[in-house]
Order: structure tokens, then C-alpha cells, then sequence
């Protein structure tokens, strides 16, 4: 009998793997990490939300079964948010579904719109769930280059031309995990009018627009005229009010795609515990001068991390937007790769970051660096990034001489 069900056979290792056991096994031995790898905010929860979830846990019936798509308020206030943010009207009743984070929106959505073997368009790199949740529920994936919006969008008819069945969904993310790519509302436009010329469905990820530098606010496709004919986006909480764990994400636009949705969390789940989605719309509803706050802590540690890591012999690119910088391997170890590279980086310099390969093969190259440390803990990784620079043939030399012992 095999020893692998079905869709786990689909699954590829988890490349992160690799580096977190590396990761694991230093600090059992009392080695101090500084972990860029993880996109896991580091900051509190802002004091009005916690309060709030305090308050409401307090009535007794508060642990009781809540609602699959979310508690009227909570949907309400998701709907204000898009009007307010973005000028886009929401029906809080049928083009709304409060989820358990952005991840499991996004994976129920693949579950909700995809029959075996429909050709779903991906870009490439990407967040792993996005190709993933797809499979998962029976997809394909056709990858596309990614590395820059406008490569991205050049290859989505090249990409319909050549496959069959057609594909079905086009999935845009942006600002982007994992490279921090930032696009204007023009590159909405002509990708509604792209998705709708091949009759493709569109999910957006906007999980990090809120996380926003020295451009204007990110927009939203949703903005597009007629983009709710055939568009959601999937947005978060984690990374606008540092709530990550509490796990509130939504799912907001087409209503026929949102119906599909709450269909399938009707039969998988009940809603996030009342009290947390009632602490979520005391953070969307209340003062968000805490945003302000959180977007100038990521703003203050990239130019750290760009300045101190430019002046130790690593030049990262300053993105524009979200909480991750996306960087070359420094040329010393551009034949090594993104794996090894970060392998050999955190134990040899006691800095972890995240293999690009890990999002896709043409992250190969690449790694990305999350602003979850703070700004003493940058300058201190860019020292000790420093020597390790300046002892990579030493080091190469080591690692090529393991590999051939093998």
C-alpha cells in the first residue's frame, strides 16, 4: 500500500524546511538567530483591539458557535473599510465572507471555483498557497514569469494560447510576497480587460495594502469599473494591525463568487471565536492612527535594512511596499544558489532569510528578507552579513569540500 494519500502525493518538500531545521538545531545549541525568513509581525496588537476582545469574552455565551462568513458587524465594517479606503461599495450581505486569514480564503475560494484539471494562472514567484491551493483542490498551474508586473502581464495571453484546457482564474498579488512589487491602477484596468477578453475569473491578494512607502496608497482592483463582474480580492488584518495569529482575513467583490465560497465554509467551519471578530471590527471601525504607526516601524526598518546591508557589501533593492525586501544573492555566492546561500548564511553568519526558490523556480537567485527584526537587530545581522562576505571563499571552499565527503 502506499504510503502517501493522493493530493499529499501533489505536494512538493517544503523547501523552507531545509533552512528551519538548520534554523531549529542553532538555537538548541544557544546560538542567537536574527530570523528575517518568517513574515511573522513582531509588534503588538494595538491596546483598543486587545480590549475589546477582553471585553467581549466576558459574556459567558461568547464561546458559543459564531457564523461561517462572518458576523453581521464584522462584514459591515469590512464593506466601510473598502468605502472609506478605497471608494469601492460593498453589499456587507452578499459581496462579503469574513474568513480565518487571508490563507484559508484563498484556499477555500480554489476549492470553491475549481473542477479537476482546470489551468489556473499563476504568477511565478509567488506566496506558495497561491499555486498550492489550487492544486490542492485539483487545478493545474500554468506559471508565469513574475519578476515584474509588467513581465507578468505580457505572459498571461501567451500563457492562454498555450494551454488546454483554457485556463479559468487569473491570480494577481499585489503588493507581492515575495517581492515586494507595488503596481498602479493602469495595470488594474488592462488586467480586467485582459482577464475579461479571455474569459477568466480574477482573485486579487492585497494582504499587505496597507504596508505602503513612498508611493501613494495601493490600489484596488475592485476600483476598476466592472471589475466585480468577474473579480474578488482577498485581504487580511495580520499585517495592517499586527494580528497575524488571530487568523481574520475576507474575501469581498463578486457576489456569485463569494456565494460559492460561503457555500464550502458552510460545511467546513463556523467563524472565527465571536469575541475576535468582534475585537476585528473594533480595529477597522476605530482610530487608525495605529496603521500609521505600524507602516512607519516597517518604513524605519527597511532604510536600515537597505543602508547597513549596502554598507556591509549586500546592495537590497529598497521596496517600495510590503513588509519583505526581495534581494540577488550576493555575487560571491551566485553560483551557490538561493538554498544554499541561505543555508550557509545562517550558520555561518546567524542570519536567516528565505530561499527564493522556495516561491517558485524563477525565485532561483533570489531571497527574501521579512522587517520582523528591529532596527538594532538589522544593523547587527548587516556585521555579522559583513564578515561573512568577506570570508565567502573560505566558506565556499568548506561547503563544496561537505558536499563532495557525501
Amino acid at each position: 500500500m502506499t504510503t502517501d494519500f493522493h493530493r499529499i502525493r501533489r505536494l512538493p518538500p517544503y523547501v523552507f524546511e531545509e533552512v528551519n531545521k538548520i534554523k531549529a538545531r542553532l538555537r538548541a545549541e544557544g546560538t542567537d538567530i536574527i530570523d528575517f525568513g518568517m513574515g511573522n509581525p513582531d509588534m503588538p496588537t494595538p491596546r483598543h483591539i486587545v480590549d475589546k476582545l477582553v471585553e467581549t469574552t466576558a459574556d459567558l455565551k461568547s464561546g458559543r458557535y459564531s457564523a461561517s462568513k462572518g458576523i453581521p458587524g464584522l462584514r459591515k465594517a469590512m464593506a466601510n473599510y473598502y468605502g472609506r479606503r478605497f471608494g469601492v461599495k460593498l453589499d456587507p450581505n452578499s459581496e462579503v465572507i469574513a474568513t480565518l486569514g487571508s490563507k484559508e480564503g484563498f484556499a477555500n475560494l480554489a476549492n470553491a471555483l475549481t473542477a479537476p484539471g482546470d489551468v489556473i494562472i499563476c504568477p511565478n514567484p509567488a506566496y506558495p498557497i497561491h499555486a498550492f491551493g489550487f492544486i490542492m483542490a485539483g487545478g493545474v498551474i500554468r506559471h508565469v514569469p513574475a519578476l515584474s508586473p509588467e513581465e507578468y502581464l505580457a505572459g498571461v495571453s501567451r500563457a492562454v494560447k498555450h494551454s488546454a484546457p483554457p485556463p479559468s482564474v487569473l491570480i494577481l498579488s499585489y503588493p507581492s510576497n515575495p517581492t515586494a512589487q507595488w503596481v498602479d491602477l493602469d495595470f488594474y484596468k488592462d488586467a480586467i480587460a485582459l482577464a475579461k477578453k479571455h474569459d477568466l475569473l480574477v482573485i486579487s491578494d492585497v494582504a499587505y495594502g496597507e504596508i505602503y512607502f513612498d508611493n501613494n496608497p495601493p490600489p484596488s482592483v475592485l476600483q476598476v469599473e466592472g471589475a466585480k463582474d468577474i473579480a474578488v480580492e482577498v485581504n487580511s488584518l495580520s499585517k495592517t494591525y499586527a494580528m497575524a495569529g488571530w487568523r481574520v482575513g475576507m474575501v469581498v467583490g463578486n457576489a456569485r463568487i463569494c456565494a460559492a465560497l460561503a457555500r464550502v465554509k458552510s460545511y467546513l467551519d463556523y467563524g472565527a471565536f465571536t469575541p475576535i471578530q468582534v475585537a476585528a471590527a473594533a480595529a477597522l471601525n476605530g482610530p487608525q492612527d495605529c496603521v500609521d504607526e505600524i507602516r512607519a516601524i516597517y518604513k524605519g526598518r527597511r532604510d536600515t535594512l537597505v543602508s547597513s546591508m549596502k554598507r556591509a557589501g549586500w546592495d537590497i533593492p529598497s521596496p517600495p511596499a510590503s513588509m519583505f525586501a526581495w534581494a540577488k544573492i550576493p555575487e560571491q555566492y551566485k553560483e551557490a544558489g538561493s538554498m544554499l546561500f541561505s543555508k550557509l548564511l545562517i550558520e555561518e553568519a546567524g542570519v536567516a532569510v528565505a530561499p527564493g526558490v522556495g516561491f517558485g523556480e524563477y525565485g532561483e537567485g533570489y531571497v527574501r528578507i521579512g522587517l520582523v527584526e528591529n532596527e538594532h537587530r538589522i544593523r547587527q545581522a548587516a556585521r555579522n552579513v559583513k564578515k561573512f562576505l568577506g570570508n565567502s571563499d573560505e566558506i565556499l571552499g568548506r561547503a563544496h569540500n561537505a558536499m563532495a565527503a557525501q
